[in-house]
């Protein structure tokens, strides 16, 4: 059985968060650690917008400052995320592995295996979405209004939602479990053009998307969650999970990059 590293992070502030997947990244593509497997939570809450989304006449960024919340930028793509009472997750491993397919969309399959069997961990009966034509027929700047190739379902609608990219031979894939939500908080985050409209998008999110803690009959916790996406990660990729504690050295380098790209207005804001 293959040995990942594992990095329980805790709950960080979105522009380490960010960081930490890029430094990350870099280790790996240098051969200093192997694989890795992140879980990790968000403080104060964040606002992450995809590396492509734009931000002005999208998001409301008086929204996220009243709720004191942080906007980021990812590196990968796709639409906002609210990231607030949630387990996220990261993946880090070279296109060169050997489980690694070359689609991105099979890729997905791939790694998304940890999250069904994370589901079934915590009792729940998730599937994979197997969506037809178009996805991005709404023009909406929220992430879980669609589900994508892949992502887990929960009597059809979206219980988790990921993003992937690859720079340099290395794959990032990294997503949101939510175990609670609130959508009005959520929907503060983006401009719409009447708060009629931002009212039905908001009724309508309900029927789309899903938080583990709106299945289950009795609610789980952070900690929970964790550890039921652990196992379902080593059951799903068939590997075993080494947990792995950063140096204050690499500390550093994670706060390094913080500093200098994802607290940002040039990154954050480019858009």
């Amino acid at each position: 059985m293959e040995k990942w590293y594992f990095v329980d992070s805790g709950h960080r502030t979105p522009a380490i968060n960010m960081a930490l997947d890029e430094a990350l990244m870099k280790w790996h593509r240098q051969g200093d650690i192997p694989p890795v497997l992140r879980f990790y939570g968000w403080e104060p809450a964040g606002l992450s917008v995809g590396y492509f989304q734009k931000v002005k006449g999208k998001i409301d960024l008086d929204g996220v400052e009243r709720h004191g919340y942080e906007l980021v930028r990812r590196q990968t793509g796709g639409r906002a995320v609210l990231h607030d009472k949630e387990l996220t997750y990261s993946v880090i491993v070279s296109e060169e592995h050997e489980a690694m397919p070359a689609s991105v969309k099979e890729a997905y399959l791939v790694i998304s295996k940890g999250l069904l069997e994370g589901f079934r961990e915590l009792g729940v009966q998730a599937e994979f979405a197997v969506p037809e034509g178009s996805l991005d027929v709404t023009g909406s700047a929220v992430c879980f209004e669609e589900p994508s190739w892949y992502e887990l379902i929960v009597e059809g609608k979206k219980a988790a939602g990921s993003a992937q990219t690859r720079k340099k031979g290395i794959i990032l894939q990294h997503g949101s479990i939510p175990i609670d939500v609130d959508d009005v908080k959520l929907f503060d985050m983006f401009i719409y053009k009447n708060e009629r409209i931002k009212e039905r998008a908001r009724k309508a999110f309900g029927n789309k998307a899903v938080a583990i803690n709106q299945i289950k009959d009795e609610p789980v916790t952070f900690d929970d969650t964790k550890k039921a996406f652990k196992k379902g990660f080593e059951n799903g990729l068939d590997i075993h999970l080494e947990p792995f504690e950063l140096s204050d050295e690499q500390w550093q380098e994670v706060e390094k990059i913080a500093n200098e790209k994802y607290s940002t207005d040039e990154w954050n804001y480019s858009r």
